[in-house]
Formats: structure tokens, sequence, C-alpha cells
């Protein structure tokens, strides 16, 4: 056994003289990983020798087992280090010869955006949020009783013709076609007075143009309390259109028929492009019909358990694609849904 110790040592010193005659930070990348699976690989020079341990008596592998095992952390440390500043060497050639400059300011990440449709939604509920509305939501998929029945629309009403609408097949379900659900839902749920706004997406069957979308998003508005009238209604919506157009904004109603609304009027404004002198957007007439509105029917009052003698109110719905194509001077519809960031890049979120 004596023998084989001395073996063991001279083997020992013989690896110890090899590392110190070629450090091994003197090794290039072939010559390290060469290096690396002779001396510490599964049968490497080292790998052997501490295998070889298991035979020796127990006070020899107390002598010989520290020497091993430090010689091993040496090693393993220096082919470490000498990995990682190989590594940074190729690194910086591979830079150098690509002419990149780690030096100048980073490529600055693309800016995101809203997009025009959902800022001129944030915008026109702002405007309401700070004259005392709330914002409520509902389903896209309503029934047929929430979003006709409840509004003086029953079965066969010749009304229902003007909206061509989306329904579930097999189901007593359909697409809503306006925002005007959410309001019935709120007034089932929540007890006047109330003054809320829905805005949303809505579908209708519609044969797809310039002008006309089977999707489109709509911001209809609510105000029910004790003593409501037109005069309330007329108020509210001028100032809106004042703060979303401009102070000098003009607003015309006309009589119209709503069957939620009673009575009920068509809104227009005067031309923001010609300051209603007329011009071919106005038609020449000075006006752009924007929104409709009205004093809530009494049959719909009833239809959510208000009693029509004690609590009015009025609605108002406005068209977010159509403000917007106006504000915008975009002609075509089409161009909000084709998500062509070049379109989308005109536009500043801010919509001033």
């Amino acid at each position: 056994m004596a023998r084989e110790k001395a073996q063991w040592l001279e083997d020992f010193d013989a690896l110890r003289a090899e590392i110190a005659a070629k450090p091994i930070s003197a090794l290039d990348r072939g010559s390290l990983e060469e290096f690396r699976v002779r001396i510490l690989g599964r049968k490497g020079w080292l790998t052997e020798l501490l295998k070889e341990l298991k035979d020796f008596s127990i006070e020899e592998r107390r002598e010989l087992g520290p020497k091993a095992q430090d010689l091993k952390s040496r090693i393993d440390s220096e082919v470490s280090q000498r990995q990682k500043q190989l590594e940074a060497q190729a690194d910086q050639a591979q830079t150098t010869a690509s002419g990149l400059d780690l030096t100048l300011p980073a490529f600055r990440p693309p800016r995101g955006r809203l997009h025009p449709l959902t800022a001129t939604i944030d915008e026109i509920a702002g405007i309401f949020l700070q004259m005392g509305f709330s914002w409520a939501e509902g389903p896209l998929v309503e029934t047929d009783y929430h979003n006709f029945t409840a509004l003086n629309i029953p079965e066969y009403h010749p009304a229902r013709d003007l909206q061509d609408t989306f329904y579930v097949e097999g189901l007593p379900l359909l697409l809503r076609t306006q925002t005007s659900p959410v309001q019935i839902r709120t007034m089932e749920s929540q007890r006047p007075p109330l003054r809320i706004i829905c805005p949303g997406r809505v579908f209708r069957h519609e044969a797809v143009d310039a002008t006309h979308s089977a999707v489109f998003h709509q911001v209809e508005g609510l105000c029910v309390d004790k003593g409501i009238s037109f005069a309330d209604l007329k108020g509210t919506i001028s100032l809106f259109l004042q703060k979303l157009f401009g102070a000098k904004t003009r607003t015309l109603f006309r009589p119209t028929y709503f069957p939620f609304t009673e009575p009920s009027a068509d809104v227009y404004v005067s031309c923001v492009f010609c300051e209603g002198k007329g011009c071919p957007v106005c038609k020449r007439t000075g006006w752009i019909e924007l929104l409709g509105c009205g004093l809530v029917h009494p049959k719909v009052l009833r239809n959510v358990s208000c009693d029509p003698e004690s609590w009015s109110g009025f609605a108002f719905g406005i068209g977010v694609e159509r403000v917007a194509m106006l504000r915008l001077g975009v002609s075509d519809i089409r161009s909000f849904y084709e998500n062509d960031v070049r379109f989308l890049r005109q536009f500043d979120e801010n919509l001033v």
C-alpha cells in the first residue's frame, strides 16, 4: 500500500507541475476545453486520483484527500474564470467586427397610444362625468325584452325594422342594437334619482360602406329625477356639445320619432368646418345631424316599476364614430377598423 501511495503522490505532483508549467490563464478556448476534459472529465486524471482514495486507509485519506480537493477546487475556479474571459473577448471581437457602438443611446421602443375611438369615448364620457353622470355597462348579448320590449318596442312593432338585428340561432338572445338595454338594467337594479352614461359596442346587420358598419360604438345617457323637463335636456346637450366642439357651437333641435322617448328630437350642431356658413360637408345647410334625444316615454318608466306621475327623465344617444369622423376629418368609417398603423399614427390620443 505504501508503494501505491507513493505512486499516487508521484502522479499528483506531476499534475501540479504540468499546471504550473502552462497556466490555465494562458489557454485558448480549444486548449481549455481539452484540458478540462483530460483533468476533470469523467475519466480525467484528477478524477481518477480522487476515485483511488477509497482504497487507502483512513489516515491516508485524511492526509491526501484535502490536497486533492484543494487542487480540484482551484482548477475548477481557474477554468471557470478563463471561460468567462474568453467569452467576453469573443463578444468584444464580434461587436468590433459588426461596427456596433454600445455607447450609443438605445433605440427608443415604439410609443403606444389610444385608438381614436377609445380616446373619443373617454373624452365624451369625461364631459358627462364632470356633469354628475356615472358610467354604466351591460352585456353585449341581450334578451329581446331588454333590447326591445322594455323600450316600448313590442313584438311585431314596425320600429324593429329600423334596426337590422343579429339573433342568436336557437336561443332567445340577440346582439344588442343599442346601449339602451343598459339603461333598462340600471333602472331595474337602482331606484331614481340617477344619471348614467352607457358607452359600448353595438351591432346591426348593416351593409358596410364609407358611413356604415355592422359594429360601431355609442354613448347613451339617461337622467331620471323629479321635475325633469325638455329644458333640462336641451341645457345638458347644449353644454355637452359646447364642451366637445367649442364654446361657439350652436345647437338645433328638430322633432322626430323614437319609440322610447316622447317628445323626441334630432340634434344638429353648427358645422365645425364652415362655422355654419355652408360647405360640402354640411351640404350647404350650415348644420350637421349628430345625435337623438327625448324625454323618457311613460311606458318605459312603467316597465321598470317607476311611476311616471312622480318621476320623469331624458335620454340621448350619440354615435362615437360620427363624432370621431367629424373631429378628425375621416371620410371612411372603415379606416377605424382596418388596423392600419399608418392611419392610426396620424392622431394623438388627446384629440385636441
